[in-house]
């Protein structure tokens, strides 16, 4: 189970985007890099494909930044926290914010 899940908010905290908060696009487990949406974002200078209709130019779009220099958006202290895990009674497990043991994900 990983600590970080697509959908989740999180917040930067180092970088040249530090204190951005945003939502989780993709994540990519093999790499421990996450895709953050408006964060990181890159020019990308891509060449025209006539076959398929895409025209070319320069793209802007989002690239992944390191698991380690986010953190998951706590709503209740209004800041960035840690996550841990709590097995429930119904023997189910769950994610949890470090700072107060509320249960992120129900």
């Amino acid at each position: 189970m990983n600590k970080i899940k697509k959908g989740d908010e999180v917040v930067v905290l180092t970088g040249k985007d530090k204190g951005k908060r945003s939502v989780v696009l993709k994540v990519i487990e093999e790499r421990d890099r996450i895709v953050v949406e408006n964060v990181n974002m890159v020019k990308r200078h891509t060449k025209g494909n006539p076959m398929q209709g895409a025209a070319g130019g320069i793209v802007e779009k989002e690239m992944s930044i390191h698991i380690s220099n986010i953190a998951i958006w706590n709503p209740v202290s209004n800041k960035g926290d840690r996550i841990g895990f709590k097995s429930l009674e119904d023997g189910r497990k769950v994610r949890v914010f470090r700072s107060t043991n509320e249960v992120v994900d129900i």
